[in-house]
């Protein structure tokens, strides 16, 4: 787990930059775009994660710039939610943007929590022509923005778009180089490699787990097994909602996923993703394969042991290419106070100039612009990786839909106990499919049959 913070950050310098785009009025006079809303304070709620602690260190330059004055409450991620999902229960919520756990989307869209952005976008007092959505990432859109299309969470005639992303995330393969160089391993490339060398380690290196992974019981160990699912050719659900979770596919993942953590580091276990990454930044594991945001921490010399010793590969193939997409998004709730100021700070924010900003303080580009940068990858140079798994990013990894909090819950409690207590995999993915099916049969799922 992230480390819980409740910071709140305050920016207060409050002048328009001179560069701002102005609009001529009919009194000969310019406005400004961000005129109307100067000296308003937009409150957010963002997660305790590397992106938005990245995000903290430009937001005085929002300020600077616009004159809106930004307040915010950090919290750990899981903790955000059950927040999040609080406030939007209020007439009045306390927040006017607010970062989503991806997972969350169908929530806050089923329960109409959630502004339609097209009001936002179409009004051009407010819509910078320059924003060029074009260049926004295809997958972290639709698997994070995007709801009311294919399968109710995915892009489609019928979608509509609530959120934007911002703190995304794709799985990508972390690996020491110089541990591989020394016993002479190749980085692997397909599921079988992977699971090899994941237990090869051990035995080259005393002391140093194969591969740190989330295994901690609840929606960790939920994550972990769907991160191999499917490229591993699985689904949780096949095209009619019937659960196929427990076909061959799925008990592949589980024990490559059971492999991983038996060949992992001491106390795998127990391992949520900030446990996996520090695992691997101080030294006791010799890969780690999760999201890119903690990419930055790894080449951080006063905070990584491993720091210019880190090589970065795809995501290795199963049956099929298939990264994950995840991580965070932005959105505006329904019951916000300053919706308008609100929108400007998140237009500003995931601009083709505030993506690059913040991901020259460590964060995870939403843009492909972005990750083309010569400064940027100059700085970084796993950039250029984590620009070609974006290809096999897969949106459809795991479903958003409203029913999916129980399930992933039961997912993680039950592939807990195939790491724990020798639950075997069919066994439990066998329960696991019989109870997803009950939950959708009560939610309709199976209506129009």
């Amino acid at each position: 787990m992230l480390k819980s913070l409740n910071a709140t950050f305050v920016a207060t310098t409050m002048f328009v930059a001179t560069a701002t785009t102005t609009i001529a009025l009919a009194d000969g006079h310019a406005k400004g775009p961000y005129d109307a809303y100067k000296g308003q304070t937009v409150t957010a709620i963002f997660p305790a994660h590397p992106h938005y602690n990245a995000v903290m260190k430009v937001l005085p330059e929002f300020t600077k710039e616009t004159g809106i004055k930004v307040e915010v409450d950090q919290l750990q991620y899981l903790k955000l939610r059950e927040k999040s999902t609080l406030e939007l229960t209020k007439r009045q919520g306390d927040y006017d943007l607010m970062s989503y756990v991806v997972f969350s989307k169908a929530d806050y869209v089923f329960a109409d929590q959630l502004e339609n952005l097209a009001r936002f976008f179409m009004n051009p007092k407010l819509s910078d022509p320059k924003y060029d959505a074009d260049d926004l990432i295809d997958g972290y859109v639709q698997n994070i923005g995007v709801a009311g299309g294919k399968k109710g969470y995915l892009p489609g005639p019928t979608g509509s778009l609530f959120g934007i992303p911002f703190g995304s995330e794709t799985s990508v393969l972390a690996y020491r180089k110089d541990i591989f160089e020394k016993h002479g391993i190749e980085v692997p490339k397909t599921y079988d490699a992977l699971l090899k060398v994941a237990c090869q380690i051990p035995e080259v290196e005393k002391g140093m787990g194969g591969m740190a992974s989330r295994a901690a019981s609840g929606h960790q160990a939920s994550h972990a097994f769907l991160l191999h699912l499917a490229p591993l050719g699985g689904r949780v659900f096949d095209d009619e909602w019937n659960p196929i979770i427990n076909n061959e596919a799925g008990v592949k993942a589980a024990n490559a996923l059971k492999t991983i953590v038996d060949c992992g580091p001491e106390g795998a276990t127990t391992f949520g993703p900030a446990e996996a990454a520090a695992s691997f930044s101080q030294g006791t594991s010799a890969m780690f394969m999760d999201s890119i945001a903690f990419a930055a921490g790894f080449e951080d010399p006063s905070k990584s042991k491993v720091a210019g010793k880190v090589g970065y590969a795809l995501h290795p193939e199963g049956v099929r290419r298939g990264s994950q997409t995840g991580g965070f998004g932005v959105g505006i709730p329904r019951n916000a106070k300053n919706k308008e100021a609100a929108f400007l700070l998140m237009q500003w924010l995931t601009s083709k100039k505030g993506d690059l900003m913040v991901a020259m303080q460590g964060g995870n580009p939403s843009r492909f612009s972005t990750y083309e940068n010569a400064e940027l990858n100059a700085k970084y140079p796993y950039s250029a990786t984590f620009g070609e798994a974006l290809k096999f990013a897969d949106p459809d990894w795991r479903p958003i839909i409203p029913t999916w909090g129980k399930i992933n819950a039961d997912i993680g409690t039950t592939m807990s106990k195939v790491l724990t207590e020798g639950l075997d995999p069919q066994e439990a993915l066998d329960g696991v499919a019989e109870r997803a099916k009950k939950i959708m049969d009560e939610a309709g799922y199976y209506t129009w049959k």
